[in-house]
């Protein structure tokens, strides 16, 4: 296979290998499928559909019991530069590329925010990421500011910053403490937060700061922050709050959430004048699951062991920049999540420390971030920067849970899936249940098993756009590719389920007709995924795409499903056909 050519023609492909001979592939165009014919000649008079007739199969067929007159005059309007168009009505293949097109997308293709944003911050999911200034490993990647720029264009709106002096002590650098990561100016990141903050969402960007700095350098940063985001700083005027800000009154506003550094306190409170960098964040963040004390300790993420009232020995005018403080009580688990009548704060804990407190205090965490904040992140031993299952805090109230935004994984595709949903802004609703207290004061158990609430149905029929989007010697030098997809529900254990389709081979433009049904009892934080690969008889499967949908906002009917390369970037051409239906 060394000397291998490629031609191509609107009917034939042909592949030459090794001089030897060739192989010739068939390119055709796919028959619609006959329930699309029905539809068209069930809602179509004399091969025309009219606007009304339209507007009759948006409602009936494909659910949008809103539509009006309208709505489906955009919808011709949208098609009238393609040659098929007529002016009297739509023809068959003109109504068959209107739901191939962006229009007819699995959720509504407009940004517009529709939940109700006037609630307190801790009533939201926050799109939240970890060490946002790394651009690849935990231990030896580049620092950058490029990473936080994407990350703020893709709608996040949690920004970690780590901040250490630098080996002079007298001036502030951004990087993982204890790591061969290179460093990035402090002053470029903020910069970067200010100029991109916004693009994407106008709700607020929350940036936290892991702090390791004494007192006069945390003066420093507190010039730098207030000289660069100016009136579009908020800052509370007290500290005590019964509760937090809704997203819609701090509309494009930023947020600073830190803590002091346990270093520092405790070398100044030792009559020392110096202090150590310490307190690196590669232990692996594991307390004993039977002794919660090692939550006391300085573990992981480097907030352990911070009381709130250390806060009075940092330096003033950085305590004032604070607006979600961040902190510890003295004490074990049940004294972490209780509850304070006029404060409110930020938490923090590894993904296994919250593992662990699910297990004996799933009911007190819900409680607790019903008013307070949670933030989880990634274990200390997650070098590659992998992510893990976002569920667990979701299903516990926890409002912001860390990832890894550089790479790419299962995880960090559902969680890129979770919040496309609300028009994208970054911030989702929790579900009312997560809210609600009960008349004897209980909360919702995570624990107790649930009943089914609906059934998704679905069918998928076809995909179409590889040829346009890949080269094609991309999947397999000697022919086309084979492709299958996998189907399935990402969500609360219970809700877990994957369907895999036939292989069809050698076909750029596969038909699969297949159906498929998942039981979900949270569909309120389910997630549909969808993957597309080829065949590879090693069992080393080619990617095709990759879709992930929250199933909150799934619309029902025929849908054009648009499908992502590996890091969430939409293709140009490449989608599926695919039909849903809630039972």
């Amino acid at each position: 296979m060394s000397n291998q050519s490629f031609n191509n023609n609107k009917t034939k492909q042909y592949f030459k290998v090794c001089f030897c001979f060739r192989r010739i592939f068939r390119l055709r165009d796919p028959e619609p499928p006959e329930e699309i014919n029905f539809l068209f000649e069930r809602y179509s008079r004399d091969g025309t559909m009219s606007v009304e007739d339209l507007r009759r199969f948006l409602v009936e067929v494909q659910g949008d019991e809103s539509a009006t007159h309208d709505d489906a005059l955009a919808i011709f309007n949208s098609l009238k530069h393609l040659h098929i168009f007529q002016r009297r009505g739509l023809h068959f293949d003109a109504f068959y590329r209107y739901l191939l097109g962006d229009l007819n997308g699995p959720i509504s293709p407009t940004t517009t925010v529709f939940h109700d944003m006037r609630a307190p911050l801790s009533h939201y999911y926050l799109y939240t990421g970890h060490n946002s200034y790394l651009t690849g490993n935990q231990l030896s990647s580049d620092s950058s500011t490029k990473p936080i720029i994407n990350a703020l264009k893709r709608g996040v709106r949690v920004i970690e910053l780590d901040l250490w002096p630098n080996s002079n002590k007298d001036d502030v650098k951004v990087t993982h403490g204890g790591t061969l990561t290179a460093p990035v100016d402090l002053l470029h990141c903020l910069r970067a937060i200010k100029e991109n903050a916004f693009e994407a969402s106008e709700y607020p960007v929350v940036i936290t700061f892991e702090d390791h700095l004494p007192p006069h350098l945390q003066s420093k940063v507190a010039t730098m922050v207030q000289n660069t985001f100016g009136g579009t700083l908020y800052t509370p005027e007290s500290d005590e709050m019964s509760e937090f800000r809704s997203p819609e009154y701090l509309k494009r506003r930023i947020l600073i959430s830190t803590k002091p550094p346990k270093e520092y306190l405790e070398t100044s409170s030792a009559g020392s004048s110096k202090g150590g960098e310490g307190g690196s964040k590669q232990s692996s963040g594991k307390g004993s699951k039977s002794d919660w004390s090692s939550f006391d300790k300085d573990e992981g993420d480097g907030e352990g062991g911070i009381q709130e009232e250390d806060e009075e020995k940092t330096a003033p005018q950085y305590r004032h920049l604070i607006a979600i403080h961040a902190g510890k009580l003295k004490g074990g688990i049940d004294n972490m999540l209780s509850i304070e009548e006029n404060k409110v704060r930020r938490l923090s804990m590894s993904e296994q420390e919250l593992e662990t407190a699910a297990k004996t205090h799933g009911t007190a965490l819900v409680r607790f971030t019903q008013k307070n904040l949670l933030r989880v992140y990634p274990k200390g031993t997650r070098l590659t920067s992998s992510n893990y299952n976002p569920f667990i805090g979701w299903m516990h109230g926890a409002q912001m849970v860390a990832f890894n935004m550089q790479g790419y994984d299962k995880h960090l595709w559902t969680m890129q899936g979770m919040f496309r949903a609300n028009g994208g802004c970054g911030y989702v609703k929790k579900p009312d249940f997560l809210l609600e207290v009960g008349p004897n004061n209980q909360v919702f158990d995570p624990s107790l098993a649930q009943q089914v609430k609906t059934i998704l149905k679905g069918k998928l029929y076809l995909g179409e756009g590889w040829l346009l989007d890949f080269r094609h010697t991309h999947f397999d030098l000697c022919s086309p590719p084979d492709f299958f997809v996998k189907v399935g529900i990402e969500g609360v254990p219970a809700d877990k389920a994957k369907q895999i389709t036939n292989v069809i081979d050698d076909d750029w433009q596969p038909i699969w007709n297949e159906e498929f049904q998942f039981e979900l009892r949270v569909p309120e934080l389910a997630v549909l995924r969808i993957e597309v690969h080829d065949n590879d008889l090693g069992g080393n499967h080619g990617f095709a795409g990759q879709t992930y949908l929250p199933i909150s906002e799934l619309r029902t009917g025929i849908r054009a499903v648009p499908l992502h390369d590996r890091r969430g970037n939409k293709y140009k051409h490449t989608r599926l056909l695919m039909e849903f239906e809630f039972t």
